[in-house]
């Protein structure tokens, strides 16, 4: 039986080539967090779409990079018109599929089309300015020119906790710059992957484009590796695991021409100090820790404060995980959080916060499954948990998303600075200074988001250049980031491909060209030349 949720246009399919092409069965499928026997979408993928897709993004792309960038933006603004008249239709499907709270849902619909805007931000600081043409009086007689060209078919391999934002952040400025997509939604999430698919070719054949311009091939992990390793791709542009990351360098290690741009999680830090606002630390903390059922990459994984509030703070803290709201995302008062995205990620976060107990931490407040949760049967329901360790240290026992942390004596030296749990379980450690803080925030080999709370502005000037990611930000959360900004990490958190009001960047190269307006050219020491010879 073909299963369509109501948002989608089409049954499960693919695109390729403008055209929809079903995908009957159901090998692959997706169901809703809060109630898995309620399924969201399913079909069988063909790997051999691949090919295709790619295939049809290559003969797009010399119509499409030729299209005046004036038609381009035509499209992309008809596409924030289209993403803005279907809003709720998008929301309840990210609800739906993700298990994401509803108002956190409809953020993530509400900003697709606000990428547009930033993408064609001309201003001064605006991303458009990185990638507008200039040129330049070099001589009297010859001039300098800069351009941008797209760097071709672009591989764009989406994750789960943001379906839709995260890819749209990747093809919008993709678009504008004259390259062709092939998108491979989370095997978690096709759903969301396809009806960014039908969003973007509605606003694609507005304007008469090519076909081609945006495909979408379904699939989990044969796909992704037939795209991200296929001969005719120009750029790979992932967000997920270090270890897949790892994977797709490894894969282009001889392709040094092919753009790879690598957004990879990580392990982020925040440090109050004893001079901090406690309520302001406490609620941006907790927020951070816990938002997304603690599924976003900038959650905050690890606290270090001050023992000099270090009580005040971490009792005020597990009041606020014990209090949070947790129910069916489409709940009515709204809940804070919804269910954690499969089963196994909730058994994951659970024996995490076990492991950390059994090796030495504290349970300060113990993460458990919820299976009672009104309107949510059978949902993977988890309640946030922090657990005290003795510090973060750089000798880790663990490698990045291994798994548990071994037991036996000193393993919870460590408390696994570079293992990665997507999940709402938060670490703590307390120290006595600045000093100790910002060595155990910087113990780990990833470096996406940091924080501090203090009220001294010279040691917020110093945490900001002390900070070890790429995300550095003074009293509030390590979640969240503004799209008018940079976003990327160091270390395993990326590749320094930042994307935000930054991935333009990576979706062309600037070519240089010295353009001579005169015929005297002149003859070097050394050279003898007669005009003769050229009579």
């Amino acid at each position: 039986m073909t299963i369509r949720h109501p948002s989608l246009t089409h049954d499960p399919c693919d695109l390729i080539a403008g055209e929809f092409v079903p995908l009957r069965g159901d090998s692959l499928r997706s169901h809703n967090p809060a109630r898995p026997a309620e399924t969201v979408w399913a079909g069988t993928p063909n790997v051999a779409h691949v090919d295709r897709a790619v295939a049809a993004a290559r003969a797009a792309l010399p119509a499409w990079s030729r299209t005046p960038i004036e038609k381009r933006i035509e499209a992309l603004r008809e596409y924030q018109k289209i993403c803005a008249a279907r809003v709720d239709a998008i929301t309840a499907l990210i609800r739906d599929e993700v298990g994401k709270a509803e108002w956190e849902s409809k953020q993530e619909a509400g900003i697709l089309g606000g990428k547009v805007d930033i993408t064609l931000d001309d201003s001064p600081t605006g991303a458009l300015k990185r990638v507008s043409e200039f040129d330049l009086r070099l001589t009297d007689t010859r001039r300098g020119v800069c351009r941008f060209r797209p760097h071709g078919v672009m591989a764009v391999i989406g994750p789960f906790n943001f379906p839709a934002h995260l890819p749209n952040g990747h093809i919008v400025p993709a678009l504008l710059l004259g390259n062709t997509i092939v998108l491979k939604p989370s095997d978690k999430t096709p759903a969301v992957g396809q009806l960014l698919g039908e969003l973007f070719q509605e606003a694609l054949d507005s304007i008469g484009a090519p076909k081609g311009v945006v495909n979408v091939v379904q699939g989990a992990v044969e796909p992704s590796v037939a795209l991200t390793t296929h001969p005719d791709i120009d750029g790979v542009l992932f967000t997920g695991s270090w270890p897949v990351g790892r994977k797709i360098l490894e894969a282009n290690l001889d392709l040094p021409g092919r753009i790879v741009a690598l957004e990879l999680g990580g392990s982020n830090p925040a440090i109050v100090m004893d001079d901090a606002d406690i309520r302001q630390a406490v609620l941006e903390c907790g927020r951070a820790a816990f938002n997304t059922t603690g599924q976003r990459c900038t959650c905050t994984r690890r606290i270090i404060v001050h023992e000099k509030v270090a009580d005040r703070f971490l009792d005020a803290l597990v009041k606020i995980g014990s209090n949070v709201s947790i129910g069916a995302p489409d709940a009515d008062p709204p809940v804070f959080i919804g269910p954690i995205i499969r089963e196994e990620a909730r058994q994951a976060a659970l024996r995490f916060a076990d492991d950390l107990d059994k090796a030495g931490g504290e349970l300060l407040l113990a993460p458990r499954a919820i299976d009672d949760v009104p309107n949510g049967e059978g949902g993977y329901f988890i309640s946030p948990g922090v657990v005290r360790v003795d510090r973060f240290t750089s000798e880790t026992w663990g490698t990045p998303h291994a798994g548990p942390l071994p037991g036996g004596e000193g393993a919870g030296k460590d408390a696994g600075c570079d293992i990665e749990v997507f999940g709402p379980v938060v670490r703590v450690s307390v120290v006595s200074s600045y000093d100790d803080a910002i060595k155990q925030a910087n113990a780990t080999r990833y470096g996406l988001a940091a924080s501090i709370f203090t009220r001294n502005a010279e040691l917020a000037e110093r945490f900001l250049v002390d900070a070890k990611a790429g995300c550095v930000n003074v009293n509030t959360g390590t979640a969240g980031a503004s799209g008018k900004l940079p976003f990327g990490g160091l270390g395993i958190s990326g590749n320094h491909r930042p994307a935000g009001a930054f991935s333009v960047d990576y979706c062309a190269y600037p070519v240089a060209s010295m353009i001579e307006n005169s015929a005297a050219a002149a003859v070097s020491p050394g050279m003898t030349f007669e005009d003769s010879w050229v009579d």
